[in-house]
Formats: structure tokens, C-alpha cells, sequence
């Protein structure tokens, strides 16, 4: 078998060669390829790059035998001692999570836990991961809902929508439904829920009391009669007892409470 190759076999019998490597005792694993031969160059490139001592992630060449995320992986060992199966990057005081050449995803030094042990998948325009056999968005896991609008409900502060440092997230509007309204002189958060349109709820002096407003408003029209699930809003933050009472006192829309399907 050639250096740096091992054979084992797939799940339907069919061979399935991995390249790997030992560098300062670590046992790095450089992915599994089609043929012996694929995966011996994948094994060369990579010693001829530690030898070389440095390369540029953005230097990654076209038609490298080595993946992507092996290369990145690396590299990093190379300039910051440290290996991570995932392409990551530790720059001084944050890190680098490479898609590609060309697109960086940053992140916290906070994150580099669970980021080093979950891959970042791309389906689309969306980024997401998989754990326990979930898929979770990754903008989720920063507090940007599902529903969140871009310069509405939340903000990446220096335009670079793959920055993830919590430094450059602004999130503006927490709950579904909830608008913030500010002027000169006042600040109110508008509630809003959609039918066929959008009808206001009301508004309101605080977030907390619009979203528990759409929570109510969303439970008037499915008792008159919508067929519809309405996303609900939930408080972590609110006692049951508290809760119920803002429910009970808050002021919703006649409109709202007038609507039937027609």
C-alpha cells in the first residue's frame, strides 16, 4: 500500500482508501478518496506542505488533491499549534471558519468549543448545523429567529453578514410580530399580526408587553374561527403568574377582535 494510505471497505463492500499523517506525534486524518492514488497525493501535498512550514488559505490551489478543510486544518496547525478537524483559524483575538477560499465565517473565541466539534453546512443562502440529529440555523443560535428580517429585526453592524462576533450582531426586534417605533421624542414597540395581511395589534410601551399582545391576538382569531398556526412568542424571562396578568390587561385591537373569516 503506498505511504499515507489505508484501505478499508464501504458499507456495500467497495474499497475506501484514506489518507493520514503523523506530524509532532499527532495522528491527523487527511479524509477518505476514491482511489489509492487520489489519496497518496492527498498524503503528499499534505507533508510537502508541512515541510514547507506555511501557506495562505486564500493561496488554497485549484485542483488540490487535498479537501478544503483538511488544508485549512493544517495550516492551522502550522501557525497556532493546534489542530481542529473543522477549517478553522485562530486569529488573535477571534476565528476564522472557512466555507471556501473566499468566504471567512467569524466568530468569538467563546464559540471556538462548539464550533470545533460542529460542522457549518450550507443549503442555499442559509448556514446551518446539525446536532442530535437536528438541523439548527445558525443565525438562530445567535438569537436571529427564524422569521427576522434583516435592518428590521436585527442588524450585522459593519454590513458583513458572515461576522458572527456577538460585537457586530444588533438584534432590534426579539418576538414575531413585534415592530420598534422610534421617533424624537418616544419609543414604542408596534405589535402586528398576519392574515391575509398585516393588521395591527396596538402599541405598546415595552417588547415584553407587545409579544405577550400578539400571543393574545394570535388566540382571539383562532377562537373566532382562523384556521391557522400562529407562531407563538415565548418570555423566558416572565413568571406564569406574571404572564397571565399582563395577558389579562393588555388592550388589543377592535378590528382584531371583530375578525371572522369571511
Amino acid at each position: 500500500m503506498a505511504t499515507g494510505v489505508y484501505v478499508d471497505k464501504l458499507k456495500n463492500g467497495k474499497p475506501n482508501y484514506r489518507a493520514s499523517l503523523t506530524h509532532e506525534g499527532k495522528h491527523i486524518s487527511l479524509g477518505s478518496y476514491g482511489s489509492k492514488r487520489e489519496a497518496h497525493r492527498a498524503y503528499r501535498f499534505a507533508s510537502d506542505l508541512i515541510k514547507a512550514g506555511h501557506f495562505e488559505v486564500s493561496s488554497y490551489p485549484a485542483g488540490c488533491p487535498l479537501k478544503f478543510d483538511k488544508y485549512v486544518s493544517l495550516i492551522n496547525l502550522l501557525d497556532n499549534g493546534i489542530y481542529f478537524p473543522a477549517p478553522i483559524y485562530l486569529n488573535k483575538r477571534d476565528f476564522s471558519y472557512f466555507l471556501s477560499p473566499s468566504r471567512e465565517l467569524k466568530f468569538d473565541m467563546d464559540d471556538l468549543f462548539y464550533f470545533s466539534r460542529h460542522r457549518i453546512m450550507e443549503r442555499g443562502n442559509h448556514l446551518f448545523i446539525s446536532e442530535f440529529g437536528m438541523q439548527t440555523s445558525l443565525r438562530e443560535r445567535f438569537g436571529i429567529k427564524s422569521f427576522a428580517v434583516e435592518g428590521r429585526d436585527f442588524l450585522f453592524i459593519n454590513k458583513d453578514t458572515l461576522d458572527y462576533r456577538r460585537e457586530n450582531i444588533e438584534i432590534i426586534n426579539r418576538y414575531h410580530g413585534v415592530r420598534l417605533k422610534k421617533t424624537l421624542i418616544s419609543t414604542v414597540y408596534k405589535a402586528v399580526i398576519h392574515l391575509r395581511s398585516d393588521y395591527v395589534i396596538g402599541n405598546y410601551a415595552t417588547e415584553k408587553e407587545a409579544a405577550i399582545a400578539y400571543n393574545k391576538a394570535a388566540d382571539v382569531l383562532i377562537k373566532n374561527g382562523f384556521d391557522k398556526a400562529f407562531p407563538q412568542n415565548y418570555l423566558d424571562d416572565v413568571s406564569p403568574k406574571e404572564y397571565a396578568s399582563i395577558y389579562t390587561d393588555l388592550k388589543i385591537s377592535d378590528r382584531i377582535l371583530s375578525l371572522h373569516p369571511t
